[in-house]
Order: structure tokens, then C-alpha cells, then sequence
């Protein structure tokens, strides 16, 4: 695995390219989220893609508190990774808030984007009482953690609670979070100030809807999208919930291998 900056205006992204023989596969996390966690899923994928990781802004080793948050920054930041480290055109696949970044890229550069892959994310404004509600958690959170085994089991112990606690930063006093909670507040801030069906009905490239058994996509949301895309292939893995990228890395891996083998044509 190799490490990689990427730099744009005043923030620095950190990536890590995995290698693999096959197409190149781009992996967004969700918010307060870390490269890292999608190490389960290229472990089930081996060699068959090229997997990089990036960490987003505003997280991981990326620039903590940049000045800017915003949807059309993230957006931005994609097409930077993809070309700085030329590996377009890609498979993006992003989950929750990276998978709505992953969405508006797909949307603005379909040059670059050749098959999109979206866990549990939609074009729908985020409600304010759920910005408050994440705002409330991560006030919550007993950092820093004394020990690792406290942090797994306060993010919601077995596999979830393991990546979550993976992310943390390990210093003298215990083991601190890798993000400020008045960025990660920010950002989502960003996603309640309007819909985007727009910009789900202009993708152009193939397009795979993964749902968790739990999840947070609610049916109105999901006919919309439908009837808007009828093209969209849909998936849902059961047993899960939100993290499904975690709790069931091996299903997510084979449906994207599955659609991916399918080589469904642009429309």
C-alpha cells in the first residue's frame, strides 16, 4: 500500500493506493469516517481492482479544519484525487455522506466516472433535526477514550465499533477522534440547504443503490429515485444497517463485482 498526497488550494488529502491488477476503484467514507475502514471490503476484493483510499477534508490525516466544507469543495476535491493521481476513469463508490459526494461528482464530471456505486446515501435534503442529532452524539463521545476496548464498545462494539475505534489518534492521554465535531457539523450543515434530484437525474454512468436491511432512505426517497432513474440497479443486503460496508464487507464485495462484471452500457 502506498501513500499519496493529494493538494488542492490549502488542503492536503491523504490517499493510500492499494495496487490490484484490475480497474481503478475509488473508495469515499461517510462523515467522521477514515480510509481505513474500507480495509475489509479491498481485502474481499483482492487484486481485481486497483483500490485507493482517500481521506476526506476535514478528516484522517487529510487538513482537520479546512476553511471550506462544502458540497462543491468535496466534489472538487474527487476530480483532484482522480486526475493528480490519473486514475480516471473510475469506479466511485462512496458510503452515506462520501456516497452523496461520490453522487455530485458523477453528476459534475462524468469524464471521470465510470461506473457509481451508492451506499445508503440519496439525492434528498438532510433534515436539520439530524444534523442536530450527529452534533449531539459526537458531544457525547467520552473522549479522549481510555483504552481501545472502551472506545469499541461505546461506538457500538463488533465489527462497527472496531473500525470506528481503529480511526482514533493513540496519544499519552488516550485515544482522541481524527475530526473536529464543529466540522463534521458544518459539512452536513451544507447538505440541508436543498435537495439534489438534479443531479441524480444527470448522471450518465451506471449506477448501483446499495441498502442496508436498517435503512435510512426512507420509501418516498427511494420511489423518486427510482421513477427519476429507472436505469439504477438496486441492492439491499440483509442484515445490516447503516455501516453495511462493515458489518457485511463480503456482500458489498460481491455486488460490486457482480455489477461491475455486467459492463452495463451509458445511457
Amino acid at each position: 500500500m502506498t501513500e499519496r498526497t493529494v493538494i488542492r488550494d490549502d488542503v492536503t488529502l491523504v490517499c493510500h493506493d492499494r495496487g490490484g491488477d484490475g480497474p481503478p476503484l475509488l473508495l469515499l467514507h461517510g462523515l467522521a469516517g477514515y480510509g481505513g475502514e474500507w480495509d475489509p471490503l479491498a481485502r474481499h476484493l483482492g487484486t481485481r481492482f486497483r483500490v485507493v483510499t482517500v481521506d476526506q477534508r476535514g478528516h484522517g490525516a487529510s487538513t482537520r479544519r479546512p476553511a471550506d466544507v462544502s458540497r462543491a469543495a468535496h466534489v472538487a476535491d474527487v476530480a483532484a484525487v482522480i486526475g493528480q493521481l490519473d486514475l480516471g476513469p473510475v469506479t466511485l463508490l462512496g458510503q452515506s455522506y462520501g456516497a452523496h459526494a461520490a453522487m455530485l461528482a458523477a453528476a459534475a464530471h462524468p469524464e471521470l466516472v465510470e461506473r457509481l456505486v451508492l451506499v445508503e446515501a440519496g439525492p434528498a435534503a438532510t433534515p436539520a433535526g439530524t444534523v442536530a442529532d450527529i452534533g449531539a452524539w459526537f458531544a457525547s463521545w467520552p473522549a479522549p477514550f481510555a483504552t481501545l476496548s472502551a472506545a469499541v464498545e461505546f461506538l457500538g462494539g463488533g465489527p462497527v465499533g472496531e473500525a470506528w475505534a481503529a480511526g482514533l489518534e493513540e496519544r499519552a492521554d488516550g485515544r482522541h477522534p481524527r475530526f473536529d465535531p464543529d466540522i463534521m457539523v458544518a459539512a452536513l450543515t451544507d447538505n440541508t440547504h436543498r435537495s439534489w434530484w438534479a443531479e441524480w437525474g444527470r448522471i450518465a454512468c451506471p449506477t448501483l443503490l446499495v441498502l442496508a436491511q436498517s435503512t435510512i432512505i426512507d420509501a418516498e426517497q427511494l420511489d423518486r429515485m427510482h421513477r427519476d432513474r429507472p436505469d439504477a440497479v438496486l441492492a439491499s443486503v440483509p442484515g445490516t444497517t447503516h455501516d453495511l460496508h462493515l458489518e457485511r464487507p463480503e456482500a458489498l464485495a460481491e455486488l460490486l463485482e457482480e455489477f461491475c462484471a455486467a459492463g452495463a452500457p451509458r445511457h
